[in-house]
């Protein structure tokens, strides 16, 4: 395989396309070498009139064998902050920065391994097609490497983390962390990132009604 830094997705993402035709031309994505492992790209999903988009990182192992995004643990976690912070997901896209379930194999198991910036980059051009074709008030990166993806591998979730910024794709735009990373804090500290993950959606809930009143 070609590991070249040029690798990139641009040339299988249709230009102006709503996201039914973008959700297919994914199937056939060869940006990096992700493909060749992995059992499916993952497209986003949810109405294309969402206000709210969230970005997480990568497809874990259910969401590769399900083709749907956030439907593992890490999922299950989310619908649960939504609920609790008044955002109803079926009126909310969600999506990856990264489009291919990234692992290595450990027996039977498959373990996630986090994405390289190149390939991060090499499918950025899918990120904004669906930006584009959604058109979101509020853009949520959901753990670092979506956060770096959007802003720069310049960014840190501890410094930036909940801050509502302007950005090119979005009128407003903030991160918080994965909920993975819910799953993997301490035993007695679970309930504590839990409440501040859903403190950080409750600011973006009322940040998406503001605009909707002003619009």
């Amino acid at each position: 395989m070609d590991h070249s830094k040029s690798q990139t997705a641009a040339a299988f993402v249709p230009g102006n396309a709503f996201l039914p035709v973008l959700q297919e031309a994914l199937a056939d994505c060869r940006g990096c070498d992700l493909y060749v492992n992995a059992t499916q790209a993952v497209p986003g999903e949810g109405p294309p009139s969402s206000r709210i988009i969230l970005i997480g990182e990568q497809p874990g192992d259910e969401e590769d064998r399900h083709g749907q995004p956030f439907v593992g643990p890490s999922g299950r976690i989310l619908d649960r902050a939504l609920e609790d912070s008044g955002i109803d997901r079926a009126l909310v896209y969600v999506t990856n920065a990264v489009k291919h379930f990234k692992f290595e194999e450990r027996g039977k198991r498959r373990l996630h391994k986090k994405p390289s910036a190149r390939e991060s980059l090499a499918c950025r051009p899918w990120l904004e097609a669906e930006l584009a074709a959604v058109h979101p008030q509020v853009m949520v990166c959901l753990g670092a490497t979506a956060a770096q993806s959007v802003f720069g591998n310049d960014y840190r979730v501890t410094k930036q983390r909940g801050i509502l910024v302007q950005h090119q794709w979005a009128p407003l735009a903030t991160e918080t962390i994965h909920p993975s990373a819910i799953l993997r804090a301490p035993a007695g500290q679970r309930e504590l990132e839990y409440r501040r993950f859903v403190e950080d959606l409750s600011t973006v809930k009322k940040a998406a009604t503001r605009s909707r009143s002003a619009g």
